[in-house]
């Protein structure tokens, strides 16, 4: 395991190694090499671009050694790109559960710290393009025009990671007019306290989604075992 918090030589093989058949299990492997690279520090802008660097690095390095015609490459790197993009939906959701709980306590959206909170949030999707045109230029010139060909059909459609801001956006607007409405508020030494925290609160958040996450992959059928066993037992 190296300082990026995945096991970057074992992604760069699945890539060396792989077919236009296995891009499902490529954006699988890619979505939880970004997620432990995150997983390994707090949960900043600057930690998310450097996963992403981290990321399509590895991918890279097994990409140039696949053998593997341009029009083949590109498919397997548009499945990076969306492993990328999977991951932070995950950073967007551990940030908005995170933030959820000072809402909920009084903290009004409107304080500083809670400000640059949200502004993180709204700026994830310029992280992962940001982190991949990075990369990008880093990279061999036989994979710079396919990696640019990727990045560019994720930015077409419209990346989940940006929908998933907007959305957490706005339950958590939604949540803080609740929290007013019912008159809760904290000094401002609290909230002060309490934002210092944050980053290393959304971190634990991830850490415990991506368990539950990589659980759930290896045994598919394990909640509904679990869930028959409360049955009979109640």
């Amino acid at each position: 395991m190296s300082k990026t918090g995945f096991d970057q030589d074992a992604l760069a093989q699945q890539f060396a190694q792989a077919s236009t058949k296995q891009g499902e299990a490529l954006r699988q492997a890619v979505q939880q090499a970004t997620l432990k690279a995150l997983q390994g520090r707090e949960l900043t802008l600057k930690s998310v671009r450097d996963a992403v660097r981290a990321t399509t690095k590895a991918a890279s390095a097994g990409a140039a050694k696949s053998g593997l015609p341009a029009t083949d490459v590109e498919a397997l790197l548009s499945k990076a790109v969306e492993g990328m993009d999977a991951a932070l939906v995950k950073a967007v959701e551990a940030n908005r559960r995170a933030l959820e709980q000072f809402v909920d306590q009084g903290v009004e959206l409107r304080e500083t710290k809670m400000k640059k909170a949200l502004a993180d949030i709204e700026k994830m999707e310029d992280a992962l393009y940001g982190g991949v045109d990075k990369a990008i230029a880093d990279a061999g010139e036989t994979l710079q025009g396919p990696w640019a060909s990727a990045l560019e059909g994720l930015k077409v459609k419209g990346s989940a990671t940006g929908s998933s801001a907007t959305a957490a956006l706005e339950q958590l607007t939604a949540r803080s007019r609740e929290a007013v409405r019912q008159g809760r508020a904290r000094a401002q030494s609290t909230v002060d306290a309490w934002m210092d925290h944050y980053t290393a609160l959304a971190r634990g958040v991830l850490i415990g989604m991506s368990e539950g996450l990589e659980a759930s992959e290896a045994a598919p059928g394990a909640a509904t075992k679990k869930s028959a066993s409360r049955a009979r037992k109640s």
